[in-house]
C-alpha cells in the first residue's frame, strides 16, 4: 500500500527526531542504560518476520503501547520540566503512529482466517507476557547503582507499587488488542491474569486526543515563557500584560 509507505516514511523522520532529542536530554543527565534483554527479543522477533501485520503488532501496538504509557507517566509525574515537556512532545508523535498501526490492523485483520488471528493472538500473549516480565528485570539499572541484583528484582516482584506500574503500563495496549479484534478468550484470559483487563473500556482516540491536549498545554506554557522573557529584556510591560 503505497499511503501506508509514505505514512511511514514519515515516522521515520519523527523516530529521528526522537532518539536526537533523547540523546540531548540523556547527556544532561549523564547517564543512560541499554536495552533490556525482553524488548531486543521482541524487537528482534518483529523485524525478522516477514508479515507486515505482525511487525506492526509489535512494533506499534505493543512496543510504541508501552513506550506511550510510560512517557505519560514522566509527562505526568516528573519532577524535570525538561524530561516532561520532551516526553509530552514525543508522545505527541508516538500516539499518531499507535492510531496508524491500530487503523491498518483493524482493517487488515478481518480479511484472515481463524486460524490466522488465532496465531497473531498467541504471539499477543507472549509478547505481553515478555513486556510485563521486563519491568522487574532492570539489572542493568542495579548493576549501574551497586544494588544487589537478585534482591532487588525480588522486591520489585512484590512491590505494590511496581505492580500498579505494570498494569498501568498496559492502558494503552490492552484497547488496541479489543478494538482490532484479536479479543479471543487467550488474550481476555492473559489480561485478567495480568489485572488489566478492565482497560478494555478505554477509547484510544479518546487516549490520544488526550495526549494531543497535553503537548498544546507545554506548547502555551512554552510561549507565555518566551513572551515574558522577551517583554523583559525589551522592558516591554504591555506585552507581558498581553501574554497573560
Amino acid at each position: 500500500d503505497l499511503d501506508a509507505k509514505f505514512y511511514a516514511a514519515t515516522q521515520v523522520m519523527d523516530e529521528a527526531r526522537h532518539v536526537e532529542a533523547y540523546r540531548m536530554l540523556l547527556k544532561k543527565f549523564e547517564i543512560a542504560y541499554p536495552m533490556t534483554h525482553p524488548l531486543q527479543e521482541l524487537v528482534d522477533q518483529a523485524l525478522r518476520d516477514s508479515r507486515w501485520d505482525m511487525t506492526y503488532l509489535a512494533m506499534q501496538v505493543v512496543i510504541e503501547g508501552l513506550a506511550l504509557a510510560a512517557f505519560g507517566a514522566i509527562r505526568d509525574m516528573a519532577q524535570n520540566p525538561l524530561a516532561r515537556m520532551v516526553n509530552a512532545y514525543v508522545m505527541e508523535d508516538e500516539a499518531r503512529h499507535v492510531a496508524f498501526g491500530r487503523i491498518s490492523l483493524k482493517d487488515y485483520y478481518p480479511q484472515l482466517t481463524q486460524a490466522e488471528r488465532d496465531e497473531r493472538e498467541e504471539f499477543l500473549v507472549e509478547a505481553c507476557w515478555l513486556m510485563r516480565g521486563r519491568m522487574t528485570d532492570a539489572r542493568e539499572v542495579y548493576r549501574a547503582l551497586d544494588l544487589p541484583e537478585q534482591e532487588c528484582v525480588e522486591y520489585s516482584e512484590n512491590s505494590e507499587i511496581v505492580k500498579l506500574y505494570r498494569q498501568m503500563l498496559f492502558q494503552r495496549i490492552v484497547p488496541i488488542v479489543k478494538d482490532i479484534g484479536i479479543w479471543g478468550k487467550d488474550i481476555q484470559k492473559t489480561y485478567e491474569e495480568m489485572g488489566v483487563l478492565q482497560y478494555a473500556d478505554l477509547d484510544p482516540e479518546e487516549l490520544q486526543r488526550d495526549d494531543e491536549a497535553k503537548a498544546k498545554e507545554f506548547d502555551a506554557r512554552r510561549a507565555y515563557v518566551e513572551a515574558v522573557a522577551k517583554a523583559s529584556g525589551e522592558g516591554n510591560v504591555s506585552a507581558v500584560g498581553h501574554a497573560e
